[in-house]
């Protein structure tokens, strides 16, 4: 995913998602808190458009921390999942994962490397690669996200129905190695 807006994902990024990978030490010089999506490639259906918006403002309100709006994004039914387990709707996700994953957002670097999205009628998907770097006490984690989302057409404009997060350690570059 990566068109010039605000990114989420990340979408999408569970603070236990966090602790659970990228343990490695680097250097956190370069860290600058934030999304950037200047430099993503993008394959992007021209009808999937509004639909990426949505992932966009979702993304961007996770973020922030702003529940409310991200709530706003989500089907009541949604169903997300992430490292092996389930929440099976909007409410159990907000009494749950939300509040860390936005917290963990919160101070991380979230750069888009690449957005795929296709609309067909009244469903679209919209797939994104993303590198994440967080401090994880004096320690940066460097994280490769991978988020799919699908999102339905309603009568109240598009809905996240899915989402599925997953991550590894990213391996470290040169200018992040210690």
């Amino acid at each position: 995913m990566r068109l010039q807006l605000p990114f989420l994902v990340l979408a999408l990024v569970a603070s236990q998602f966090a602790f659970a990978h990228g343990n490695e030490k680097h250097t956190p010089s370069a860290m600058k808190p934030g999304r950037d999506s200047s430099a993503a490639q993008l394959t992007v259906d021209p009808a999937a458009a509004e639909a990426i918006a949505v992932v966009e403002r979702f993304s961007a309100a996770l973020g922030s921390g702003d529940l409310p709006a991200a709530t706003a994004e989500l089907d009541p039914a949604v169903l997300i999942l992430e490292s092996g387990g389930a929440e099976h709707s909007r409410d159990e996700y907000l009494g749950g994962h939300a509040k860390s994953d936005a917290e963990f957002l919160k101070n991380a670097q979230v750069t888009l490397k690449r957005r795929t999205a296709q609309a067909a009628g009244d469903l679209a998907w919209v797939g994104s690669e993303s590198e994440i770097h967080a401090m994880k006490g004096a320690d940066m984690l460097m994280i490769s996200s991978s988020e799919t989302m699908v999102l339905r057409k309603t009568a109240k404009g598009w809905k996240i129905v899915h989402i599925h997060w997953s991550s590894r350690k990213a391996a470290p570059t040169a200018a992040h190695s210690s």
